[in-house]
């Protein structure tokens, strides 16, 4: 009987190229081949693990293989992966053997043997996100996902939307052109930096709502801050209004623990290049079955589509590689578990965090109390500018930051991930400390 490392690997390589053709058996060989056994040897590390996950969290030993399951360049230090993350090593791997068997005949191996096999990814989508698989479209990034949403659901002149004003640019930028062009209203409003009462957020939406109000966009992580919304609560009250509410979930899934039941909404979107590790390109759209038929796609399907949730996903030609490559992401997720790489990345943030904290000029702009936010956390240093100390630490150290510029959240959006190490968010601090002793000249 072959052991559970050797089928991983056999399952990941010659096995699944041997699946799907010559060209692919030949990819193999080439030198940008990359081997998947450090996958296996990553989730082999999590077998047997009885410790919680904040116990976990701290093992440096046994986040060691996770580290190495990546080929990431570790010449520098990438604290931007809420921006797009890479992918580890199976996955890319994945998704090059699905594009060499796609090129031995397109229409044929691409549309017929590749894209059926689509829904064997949708299913383990919508198992994972806790929907039914009639209910998850497969999209390109949560953007698409979203403006399908902000798009499609029919509003008149004069009819308000209501958000924050720190919701995504792109989402932000979308409700602006229908304003322009339709003559809606968008509604933005602050809300506190950190927020740590839910019944105030709740709050600050309700008293907004008039009886022109038609619709909601909040954020469930948000993307500057790491702030984490309490959706359930908001979409509750809105749904006893008659409003729906699209949740921004670009940042939250496969970041933190949590499924569908937590956030009780009609309408979810999110990526999947970003905290699920997936192939650049790839996300996912939650509508509510009921939801569906009366929420036009962002381009046209014929009229027998109107109650299918592939209507979504009609965007013509596009590749099945990417999209396919998105199961290798969920057992390389799923098998660290969503409750230890939750604890894991919250590690990681109060790593530095805490260090930098002993610095008089150092302000976090991210709650550190559990539940408020998790890998991601905004950090602002008094008198240095969020732009100047992006820069400066990357041309003397080598380091990738986020600078952000919201007036109420100015500083720098430090994003690790499960691959980094706890030497290279030392850099950071030892970085950022030599910016405030010796300034940023």
């Amino acid at each position: 009987m072959p052991d559970r490392r050797s089928f991983l690997t056999s399952l990941a390589g010659a096995g699944a190229a041997a699946l799907l053709g010559p060209a692919a058996a030949a990819a193999r060989t080439s030198p940008a081949y990359l081997h998947p056994q450090g996958m296996a040897r990553a989730l082999d590390a999590f077998q047997g693990e009885s410790r919680s996950p904040a116990e976990a969290a701290s093992d440096e030993d046994l986040w060691r293989e996770v580290q190495q399951a990546f080929t990431v360049d570790r010449s520098m230090v990438n604290l931007n992966n809420g921006g797009v993350s890479p992918a580890p090593a199976a996955v890319q791997e994945a998704m090059a053997r699905y594009l060499a068997f796609s090129n031995e005949a397109p229409v044929h191996t691409m549309w017929n043997v590749l894209e059926p096999q689509k829904e064997g990814v949708r299913q383990r989508l919508a198992r994972s996100f806790g929907c039914d698989t009639e209910e998850m479209a497969i999209t390109r990034n949560a953007s698409e996902g979203l403006q399908i949403c902000q798009f499609g659901i029919d509003l008149e002149a004069g009819d308000e939307v209501l958000t924050t004003d720190q919701d995504y640019p792109r989402m932000l930028t979308t409700f602006e052109q229908r304003v322009r062009r339709e003559g809606i209203v968008l509604k933005k409003f602050p809300i506190p930096v950190p927020a740590e009462d839910p019944v105030e957020i709740v709050r600050l939406f309700e008293e907004r709502i008039t009886d022109r109000t038609r619709l909601i966009l909040m954020c469930h992580m948000i993307n500057i801050t790491g702030q984490i919304l309490p959706v359930r609560p908001v979409v509750e009250m809105a749904r006893e209004r008659g409003i729906p509410v699209i949740v921004d979930g670009a940042h939250a899934y496969a970041h933190f623990d949590f499924d569908l039941d937590d956030l009780g909404c009609d309408y979810y979107a999110t990526s999947l290049h970003k905290w699920l590790f997936a192939p650049f390109g790839t996300g996912f759209l939650y509508v509510r079955h009921d939801k569906i038929p009366e929420l036009w796609p962002l381009m046209a399907s014929p009229e027998t589509l109107d109650d299918d949730i592939r209507k979504f996903e009609e965007i013509g030609t596009h590749p099945c590689a990417n999209y396919l490559a998105i199961g290798a992401a969920l057992t390389f997720h799923q098998g660290i578990g969503p409750a230890r790489k939750e604890a894991r990345l919250v590690h990681l943030r109060n790593t530095w965090a805490q260090e930098l904290l002993q610095e008089d000029r150092v302000h976090l702009h991210t709650s550190l109390e559990p539940g408020f936010a998790a890998g991601i956390a905004n950090v602002a240093v008094e008198g240095i500018e969020p732009g100047e100390l992006a820069r400066f630490l990357w041309d003397r150290h080598r380091i990738i930051v986020t600078p952000i510029s919201h007036p109420d959240c100015r500083g720098l959006r430090i994003s690790p991930s499960v691959y980094t190490t706890a030497e290279e968010l030392h850099r950071f601090v030892d970085g950022v400390r030599h910016a405030i002793r010796n300034g940023v000249a």
